[in-house]
């Protein structure tokens, strides 16, 4: 920090205090000087006209006939009254000679040579006395005085040189004490302009360091008030525009991290740009999305960003589809679908400065939609062939055929078929309607779940052994493990799997149940070893409507609903159930369930 710097503004006080003095007091000085000059040497003409006046001097030498011929005696007067006379008077006759003088070696001389000749001939011409300054060759100063001495016949002139030597002296010793004086008191003026400066700068100096330590951050300063001056009402006022900063910059810390908690954590991805394509911002989902780590560096420019994933989201295309508006496209990046929403921003002056981009994954969303399509066109198909079946036959009765009761009651026996498969269909709809809006009531017990599998193996024992299956139970029937389930729902679901173990594996197949636990979990297994699923579409295995080889799933009078009914009462009951399989080799299905941890819950057996 420039310390001078700082200071500038006291130093130009105390140097205007300075010079403001320093004027001041040297005027005074040059004009007091000038006037004891002048007072001392009025005094002194004053001095000499009063004594000569007083005297009658020029009265009584006018009464000489001739001057020059009554020197002698003139000279005697001068000796015997003006010989105390402090100054040198002389007495000069018309002829300019000196006929007496208060100083003999200047008695017979010509005044021409020894005076101001000048001011004795006005004299005698215009009998006006006349004074002059001179310099002796000796350097002495002195005052010459010429008086006028009437006389009728022989006129003359009284000299007075006076000696100025102690009047400057006088004058030189006045000057040198106003100069010490003029020194002392601006020495004073120095002192008292500083301390002067500090008095109105200290505030000033208190409001830079105040203002200083808030650039830094600190907003807790205020400036003292000592006076009620301007400086006290500037300190006022600064102390007020601190405290409304202080407020207002509060109140934009908040909003920014306000706005930087919501960028932080929104799911969608955002990203800021300005009109040449320079990144200003990139939130942490938008990072996510184009792939880039926490850490990883961001590319300098919007195309090598984003435009280049796709051509339509490129910084030339959505800078013209915006232009008026904002605009969405979608696009592809990976297995991914993601909507990308987009707008100019303005600064406060209303001109565009930026574009702001909004990425939201929609892939799920896609999914979704797909499997709502997929749907739709399923229930469509499931209940279109049912009804057109029933549609077929019951116009065919009509037409005729119920005359012929052996056609007729094979006509009826289809449609009823056909009936009961439409019931099984809305039945399994409306239990997926329940289940996905939380509307299927489940009785939760502690039970065993080995009992329960063992009670469903007894129920399709009967099936399997008609297609000459084998059921291999590799668990211990006495083992117990017990879990918290609705019985009903869990026997649905051990039953649908089992089913479907026998519907999909060939005449004389091996049908393996397993069950085993650890501390926290049981796991039941069920794997045949039919026609196995595709790896490409065991995913979709739980997907409504979904059937891997669909002619045999309707010829067998599967809905395509089981697996995606069993799944979702698995997952009420806080468990999962998973598949692997080997197209041609068989399928087993996992289904894993939390042991009980519940107290004073009824038990089922």
């Amino acid at each position: 920090m420039n310390i001078f710097g700082r200071s500038s503004v006291r130093w130009r006080i105390a140097l205007i205090y300075f010079m403001l003095f320093f004027v001041v007091l040297a005027v005074v000085s040059v004009y007091l000087v000038g006037r004891i000059e002048q007072y001392q040497l009025s005094s002194l003409k004053e001095n000499i006209e009063r004594t000569i006046s007083e005297s009658n001097l020029p009265a009584s030498l006018g009464a000489y006939d001739s001057l020059s011929e009554s020197g002698e005696e003139i000279q005697q007067t001068l000796d015997s009254s003006w010989s105390s006379f402090s100054e040198e008077l002389s007495v000069v006759d018309e002829r300019l000679r000196v006929c007496a003088s208060t100083n003999a070696n200047l008695v017979g001389q010509s005044a021409a040579d020894v005076f101001d000749a000048v001011i004795i001939a006005s004299c005698l011409l215009t009998g006006e006395n006349g004074e002059s300054d001179a310099v002796l060759s000796g350097g002495i100063p002195v005052k010459n005085l010429c008086y006028i001495i009437e006389s009728a016949r022989d006129p003359g002139v009284i000299y007075v040189r006076a000696d100025l030597s102690s009047i400057q002296a006088f004058v030189a010793q006045s000057r040198l004490i106003f100069i010490r004086a003029i020194l002392i008191a601006l020495l004073v003026t120095v002192i008292l302009g500083f301390v002067l400066a500090n008095s109105i700068t200290r505030p000033i100096n208190d409001v830079t360091d105040t203002v200083i330590k808030m650039a830094g951050g600190d907003f807790s300063q205020s400036v003292q008030v000592k006076s009620d001056d301007e400086i006290g009402q500037l300190a006022e006022m600064f102390n007020l525009m601190r405290e409304k900063l202080e407020g207002t910059l509060s109140e934009i810390t908040g909003e920014k991290n306000k706005l930087s908690t919501i960028l932080e954590y929104m799911a969608d991805g955002l990203v800021a740009i300005d009109l040449d394509g320079g990144i200003i911002h990139v939130n942490p989902a938008a990072r996510a999305i184009l792939g880039l780590s926490d850490d990883a560096p961001i590319p300098g420019d919007y195309d090598a960003l984003m435009g280049c994933i796709a051509e339509n989201i490129s910084l030339s295309r959505i800078k013209a589809s915006c232009e008026k508006q904002g605009a969405q496209d979608v696009f592809s990046r990976g297995s991914g679908i993601f909507a990308i929403h987009y707008d100019r921003f303005k600064d406060e002056d209303g001109e565009d400065i930026g574009i702001i981009i909004l990425i939201q994954d929609i892939t799920e969303r896609q999914k979704l939609e797909d499997m709502q399509r997929d749907f739709v066109a399923n229930v469509s198909h499931e209940l279109k062939t049912p009804l057109t079946t029933i549609k077929s036959y019951t116009e065919t009765l009509i037409d005729g055929a119920v005359e012929d009761r052996d056609t007729a009651v094979s006509f009826l026996e289809i449609v009823d078929g056909e009936a009961d498969r439409m019931t099984r269909l809305v039945k399994d709809l409306l239990q997926l309607s329940r289940l996905d809006h939380r509307q299927e009531r489940m009785d939760f017990r502690e039970g065993n779940i080995v009992s329960l599998v063992k009670r469903c193996i007894i129920k399709v024992e009967m099936t399997a052994q008609q297609k000459g299956h084998q059921i291999l139970c590799r668990f211990d029937p006495q083992e117990t493990f017990r879990v918290l389930m609705d019985n009903d729902r869990m026997e649905q679901v051990v039953l649908n799997v089992l089913t479907n173990a026998i519907k999909y594996t060939p005449e004389g197949g091996l049908i393996t149940v397993d069950i085993d636990a650890d501390g926290r979990e049981v796991r039941v297994s069920i794997a045949d070893n039919g026609i196995g699923i595709a790896e490409d579409e065991l995913p979709r295995i739980f997907e409504r409507f979904y059937r891997v080889d669909k002619a045999r799933s309707r010829k067998m009078g599967g809905t395509g609903l089981g697996l995606a009914i069993t799944k979702q009462i698995v997952e009420e009951h806080q468990g999962t159930i998973t598949a692997e399989s080997t197209l041609g080799k068989g399928t087993k299905f996992t289904i894993t369930l939390p042991r009980a941890v519940h107290k004073g819950i009824p038990n089922i057996e």
